[in-house]
């Protein structure tokens, strides 16, 4: 069965920077893309990021490009949300997510995603 697991949640300051971690565990970890979505109160799960199951190449949502960094450590089962300059409007529960499909194209939607993490709540406030 699969598992994410994800860490790293906190409080900041807006500017401030935080490392999410996803460990993922049930299947061979290198086969499948993963990807981080997030959630706000009252709003719908949006997409902010994936990486393919090769490492290359990476997706971003607008909001967030060029502030977070995805990346992965196939060695550890590990994908990695580094987030920067991080503003008011990131804070939100954060997910780790995962396909069924073996070796199969990174998509930017929720629906398209068959495995999910608890989540972490990430607030960014004043």
């Amino acid at each position: 069965q699969v598992q994410l697991v994800e860490s790293g949640g906190g409080s900041v300051r807006p500017g401030g920077s935080l490392r999410l971690s996803c460990v993922a565990s049930g299947r061979p970890f290198t086969r499948y893309a993963m990807a981080w979505f997030r959630q706000a109160p009252g709003q719908e799960r949006k997409f902010v990021s994936a990486i393919n199951w090769s490492g290359a190449p990476t997706i971003y949502a607008d909001d967030v490009k060029g502030r977070f960094t995805i990346s992965r450590d196939d060695e550890k089962n590990t994908v990695t949300l580094q987030m920067s300059s991080l503003k008011p409007e990131d804070t939100a529960v954060y997910y780790c997510a995962t396909r069924d499909m073996a070796y199969g194209v990174m998509k930017n939607r929720a629906e398209s995603y068959d495995y999910w993490g608890q989540g972490t709540q990430v607030t960014v406030s004043s």
